[in-house]
């Protein structure tokens, strides 16, 4: 029974279709442009920049006198508010757990937002336990996280998979802690010369069938 290590945003639950819904509704209510969903995309950069940077760059833009913490806290509602379980993935992880995999989700983050999502979306149904990087006190790539993940799940790192989307820290972490990934492209070019996943497929279906098919 080996582990099937699991990022979360926009691997197992889609994460930019949510900020978008987010943003928009929030543009619409502050009386923005809808254009500026570009601009406001841009800025949070897939989930990249730290949210309270977010937040202080809508302030600064739109001369917004909310505090930021409480920015903060309407962009975490409002994505996990806008956020839903893919009923083909939910059957994935069935599927995998039927074949003796154990599904563990390892996700950088917040532990009140990521949990919020694991839980509302009815996705702690579908796999055996979570590992949140603020919980743990380490973040992807760093190897020790996913050993923690190991911990969580009862299970050996040995004979291990990692599946992300993100190149540096799902990738870039299975590299460091020497276990074979997936990598969801969504789109996107592998450019990364340092390491390179095992394999790369468009979405979580497809990476649970190719750990499946070895």
């Amino acid at each position: 029974m080996p582990l099937l290590l699991l990022d979360l945003d926009n691997t197992l639950l889609d994460r930019a279709g949510p900020f978008r819904a987010w943003g928009e509704g929030f543009l619409a209510e502050i009386g923005a442009p809808a254009t500026d969903i570009d601009w406001l995309l841009s800025i949070d950069a897939d989930g990249l920049t730290d949210r309270w940077d977010v937040a202080d760059a809508i302030r600064d833009r739109y001369g917004l006198r909310i505090p930021a913490i409480d920015l903060v806290e309407e962009l975490h509602d409002g994505v996990v508010a806008n956020t839903r379980l893919d009923p083909l993935v939910a059957c994935a992880l069935r599927i995998a757990g039927d074949a003796g995999w154990v599904p563990v989700v390892v996700s950088n983050g917040a532990v009140r937002q990521q949990e919020k999502k694991i839980r509302q979306t009815g996705l702690d149904r579908y796999v055996a336990d979570w590992v949140i990087s603020e919980e743990a006190g380490v973040s992807k790539p760093n190897p020790r996280i996913f050993a923690v993940a190991a911990q969580r799940g009862r299970m050996p790192l040995r004979g291990a998979w990692v599946v992300g989307d993100s190149p540096e820290a799902d990738i870039g972490g299975a590299a460091a802690v020497g276990l074979p990934s997936v990598w969801l492209h969504r789109g996107r070019r592998w450019s990364d010369t340092r390491f390179a996943p095992t394999r790369t497929v468009d979405g979580l279906i497809a990476a649970v069938a190719t750990v499946l098919g070895g």
